[in-house]
């Protein structure tokens, strides 16, 4: 197996038939230089990336579907008759293609997804705190940083790619963020990046179109199960009806209704929520390949920000919940080989999908790592 070290550069297996290329390692005070693609005509025609991130949502049910000792538990699975109705079958590729079936027609035919740990591809964090704010800095950023030790709303020391592209020339003003998590304008420093953000219960702001006025009154008058945490269809459409207007070259969207479900412990509503992001995300897809500005440039990367543990620890995550540390990674779009599900190959990190991104873009991303930050090997 490839060392972490070696691997937490960039994740290219897009170009090699699934394999992945070393680079040389950084240290706290050296430039992270991903190196080239083998091929970079294969990616001439990308232009833009929509980057997005399911909150906590575990390989398991990403690659076997529905999880029959969840479902078979009264204190997580309420509505027992529904969700077997709608989601059971007998074998796990019956299970997942009905919970996520953008992810098992489309991509799987047309992309590359990474993480099932039965077949032997294995997708790690290299962060270890295993919850939210260090793992979305570690996909961000390219690096875990152990200093960041909660989710608190504190202001991101690091820069992170969306800040690093939005400072080049051809990028800056085409970078957006949204997410339904509010702690994503710290994560992203919005007020130092110049990166905006929507998150949280914010509205849109600026010249709104009329959706977006109607989305402005909608949420104020909606609410949520949670005090920092939206529901992902306003984070969903406020993003989509962005991209339709402003057209950013790189958009980042955050769902996070998998992750807050699971915390409630209601399987139910985690299981319906993981089924409509995967069609909120064929609705972006299906927009893409629609819009004159996008279609034929523009690439999916889509990630986790941690799992879960197993049975009674599904519930939670962290250094202590054995397995939450395991995470899958999927992408489509041009310059990305159609592999389809990956089996076998060295385990894959987290803290590679910033240098994917920028070498969709053609960039080679040179992020420093800031003095003070502990970077973990």
């Amino acid at each position: 197996m490839i060392s972490k070290t070696r691997m937490n550069l960039l994740f290219i297996g897009i170009l090699c038939a699934g394999g992945f290329l070393g680079c040389s390692s950084p240290s706290s005070d050296s430039s992270q230089n991903p190196g080239a693609f083998a091929d970079e005509e294969s990616t001439a025609a990308v232009e833009n990336v929509f980057l997005i991130t399911l909150d906590g949502f575990r390989w398991e049910e990403l690659y076997t579907g529905l999880d029959p000792w969840l479902l078979n538990n009264e204190a997580y699975t309420s509505d027992v008759d529904e969700i077997r109705s709608a989601y059971w079958f007998e074998s796990p590729e019956e299970r997942r293609a009905a919970l996520m079936p953008f992810f098992w027609s489309t991509i799987a035919n047309q992309g590359q997804l990474y993480g099932n740990r039965l077949a032997g591809s294995e997708v790690n964090v290299s962060n270890n705190r295993v919850f939210s704010y260090p793992g979305y800095n570690e996909i961000l950023t390219g690096f875990a940083d152990s200093s960041i030790t909660s989710n608190d709303k504190i202001p991101n020391q690091n820069t992170t790619i969306l800040e690093w592209l939005n400072a080049q020339p051809d990028f800056q003003g085409k970078v957006a963020a949204f997410g339904s998590w509010d702690v994503f304008p710290f994560i992203i420093n919005e007020e130092r990046s110049g990166v905006p953000v929507n998150a949280g219960f914010e509205s849109a702001v600026g010249e709104l179109t009329e959706k977006e006025e109607w989305l402005n009154q909608m949420q104020a008058q909606t609410p949520s199960p949670w005090g920092t945490v939206r529901l992902d269809v306003f984070t969903h459409n406020f993003a989509l009806e962005y991209a339709r207007k402003a057209h950013p070259r790189i958009m980042y969207i955050s769902y996070g209704e998998t992750d807050d479900f699971a915390h409630d412990q209601d399987y139910d509503q985690y299981i319906r929520s993981a089924h409509r992001t995967d069609q909120f995300i064929s609705d972006l897809w299906d927009f893409v390949q629609s819009d004159p500005i996008y279609k034929g440039k523009t690439a999916f990367v889509i990630a986790t920000d941690h799992g879960r543990g197993a049975k009674d620890r599904w519930i939670g995550h962290g250094i202590d919940w054995l397995g939450s540390e395991q995470i899958w990674m999927a992408m489509i779009g041009p310059g990305i080989e159609p592999l389809g599900e990956i089996k076998g190959g060295d385990r894959l990190f987290q803290n590679q999908l910033a240098g994917t991104v920028a070498h969709l873009l053609h960039k080679e991303y040179q992020n420093k790592v800031p003095i003070g930050a502990s970077v973990l090997q």
